[in-house]
């Protein structure tokens, strides 16, 4: 397995995408988003809404990073040369060679393309390929359909319901879904699925 230094600054890109380690300058970029489509993180655990609300997610995802438990990253688009949003690593197991995916969100004009299915593929051969991840895991409010027929379209496997597993941000239990992509599925069709996916 190679080695994942939390303290590197691993950059993965395409033709199309550039995930870049979150940054405490990535405020500036993110903060039109965090003040214009607050309704982004509706089903999130965490919501970066509002200018205090964006900094302390950063802050708690980059310390995150310190601690070695987390990973995030800024999404640049490179075909409109602008920043579309964040996703991230977490939960990282190195020992169990495992780790999950998620606090993803992106801007209202970059959903629907291709920005998500192009991240996913970059994160995912990251994580199996690079790294030698035997399971990559995702979680979601399991009343986020959106987001449930996202992972599913990139090959997750649906293993069940956490009932009243987490609190939101409202004060309220929520439902979460747990889906998952193991390293012999990712191998034996989900890579080339989904890189044949990605072709514009």
């Amino acid at each position: 397995m190679r080695n994942f230094d939390v303290s590197t600054n691993y950059i993965l890109e395409n033709d199309v995408v550039r995930l870049t380690p979150m940054a405490i300058e990535d405020h500036t970029l993110l903060l039109p988003f965090a003040l214009q489509e607050p309704q982004l993180w509706k089903y999130s655990l965490i919501s970066a809404a509002g200018n205090d609300g964006l900094k302390e997610y950063i802050n708690k995802a980059l310390t995150a990073r310190q601690q070695g438990t987390e990973y995030p990253f800024t999404v640049f688009d490179k075909r409109t040369q602008e920043f579309a949003g964040s996703t991230r690593f977490y939960d990282i197991q190195l020992r169990n060679k495992t780790l999950q995916l998620g606090y993803t969100w992106y801007g209202i004009k970059f959903q629907g393309s291709s920005i998500n299915k192009n991240c996913k593929l970059l994160l995912l051969q990251f994580a199996f390929d690079e790294l030698q991840m035997e399971r990559v895991e995702f979680r979601a409010d399991n009343r986020n359909a959106k987001s449930i027929a996202a992972m599913k379209s990139i090959g997750c496997v649906e293993e069940g319901i956490l009932r009243s597993h987490a609190i939101t941000p409202s004060g309220d239990r929520r439902d979460s879904i747990v889906l998952s992509i193991l390293k012999s599925e990712w191998d034996n069709g989900i890579r080339a699925s989904l890189q044949k996916k990605i072709i514009l």
